[in-house]
């Protein structure tokens, strides 16, 4: 059954550039290592990982998986966000990520409905991409990102 509190996310263009479909855009896993995962994702499930990068104060190795992506979270600095996951709950899933038509919408959308966020304004995350986090506390104890 469907929240009725639940904001539409869907949202509007205010511009004419193409967007992808509403949907999952990537799920990420926090890992104390990813080097020692990787062989996992690379070798079994023959996924090609994607070049280094940082955020948050974690190296993050992307992983294509059909239409949407694995992310491979490891915690480069002792205080970031993955490396308190890790130390509170291990291992695993660390959020899921969904791709909406305007991410100002959704977040004025979710504002009014009363959900809480852990960023008021969209910022810059990884691959250069506009993301914004809602809080775990609002979602049923998942941290949900959002992305264009």
């Amino acid at each position: 059954m469907t929240d009725p509190r639940a904001p539409d996310l869907r949202g509007t263009r205010k511009d004419s550039r193409a967007v992808a479909a509403p949907g999952v855009a990537h799920i990420g896993i926090a890992l104390p290592s990813i080097a020692d995962a990787l062989p996992f994702y690379r070798d079994i499930l023959g996924l090609t990982p994607g070049s280094p990068e940082s955020a948050d104060g974690a190296r993050i190795i992307s992983l294509t998986l059909g239409e949407v992506s694995v992310e491979l979270l490891e915690p480069r600095d002792p205080e970031s966000p993955i490396a308190k996951f890790l130390a509170k709950r291990g291992p695993g899933i660390h959020h899921i990520c969904y791709r909406v038509p305007d991410l100002e919408r959704a977040l004025e959308r979710c504002r009014a409905a009363g959900y809480r966020l852990v960023d008021e304004m969209p910022r810059t995350g990884a691959g250069g991409r506009r993301i914004a986090f809602l809080h775990p506390k609002a979602t049923a104890g998942i941290l949900l990102e959002l992305t264009e």
